[in-house]
């Protein structure tokens, strides 16, 4: 079956099973082409919340369906492949976490939503990479203590008084993304604006002229006037960068940002997913009540 008439397959079982296909910037360019909606992570979950679809199929990784586990559970949701995991959400285990807030008793914990269920369910309050400022400056503490992601905590401290402690995650794909990459690509493409992911390291991100989301990178690459961007972050985001600008020319900061857990899902495993409804991914309750508390008060503070 070629790739069309597997789309074609699969969208009719979408209709027929009261189902939608949420599927992440970074996937395959032709799952995106047929998804019900595209995006950032929790943003796919929230929107995926307001339909009337009795099955979420996520084409992402394991914290992104249990995200959208958390916030519907009375919806069936499916991970076409259950080892669709995410190195960086596996940085810090419970455990760890509780160690950590024994040592930081004062401390407020903001978990980055690129986490387990299980890590947000210990965690004051969550944050994305768009809002993470906001959500530290919101908070009635003097000491934030931020999880995961180091790059992501270090990159918010610049932004907030507050005492920030970053943890040792990392994002593998943004992480290895090297100053030296960067400035070959800016001199190679003299005055042309660099737009990066505050998962990139904090030298990567000294040499940006935009630091933002992977919803932000779009956004910035649709409103600049310039038609030409050097793009830092996943290359699955080039795909809908190109489709919303045809007349503009993204760059890659490298050749190597890919995300090779993103990329495990095929348009042959959601086709499989559908037909024998695999992998269910479903919160316990004991979990998804305080995770759910987490997001909620994020999601009250930035809107």
């Amino acid at each position: 079956m070629n790739i069309i008439e597997t789309q074609k397959k699969i969208r009719k079982l979408l209709d027929d099973r009261n189902a939608v296909l949420l599927a992440h910037y970074y996937q395959r360019d032709e799952i995106q082409d047929i998804a019900d909606i595209l995006g950032d992570s929790l943003a796919l979950s929230i929107e995926a919340a307001k339909t009337t679809a009795d099955i979420i199929v996520f084409a992402g990784v394991q914290f992104m369906a249990e995200s959208a586990s958390i916030l519907s559970p009375y919806k069936t949701v499916l991970l076409p492949r259950l080892d669709a995991g995410c190195p960086l959400a596996d940085k810090i285990t419970v455990d760890e976490l509780k160690q950590a807030k024994s040592e930081y008793p004062d401390a407020k914990v903001v978990t980055y939503v690129n986490s387990s269920a299980e890590t947000k369910a210990h965690s004051d309050i969550c944050c994305t990479s768009a809002n993470a400022v906001s959500i530290v400056n919101s908070l009635d503490t003097d000491t934030v203590l931020m999880v995961p992601d180091g790059n992501l905590a270090r990159y918010t401290a610049q932004f907030t008084e507050k005492k920030v402690i970053p943890w040792g995650g990392f994002c593998y794909v943004h992480d290895n993304l090297s100053p030296d990459e960067v400035w070959a690509v800016k001199n190679a493409h003299p005055g042309v604006p660099f737009a990066a992911h505050p998962e990139c390291r904090p030298e990567v991100l000294a040499l940006a002229d935009f630091v933002g989301s992977t919803g932000g990178i779009l956004k910035f690459a649709c409103r600049t006037d310039v038609y030409e961007v050097i793009i830092g972050t996943e290359q699955g985001i080039m795909h809908q960068l190109k489709k919303e600008n045809p007349d503009k020319i993204f760059i890659p900061a490298s050749d190597h940002l890919t995300c090779f857990d993103m990329k495990r899902i095929t348009l042959d495993d959601i086709l499989t997913s559908l037909l024998e409804m695999k992998h269910v991914v479903s919160v316990p309750e004991s979990i998804r009540t305080p995770a759910n508390l987490a997001l909620s008060r994020m999601l009250k503070v930035s809107g």
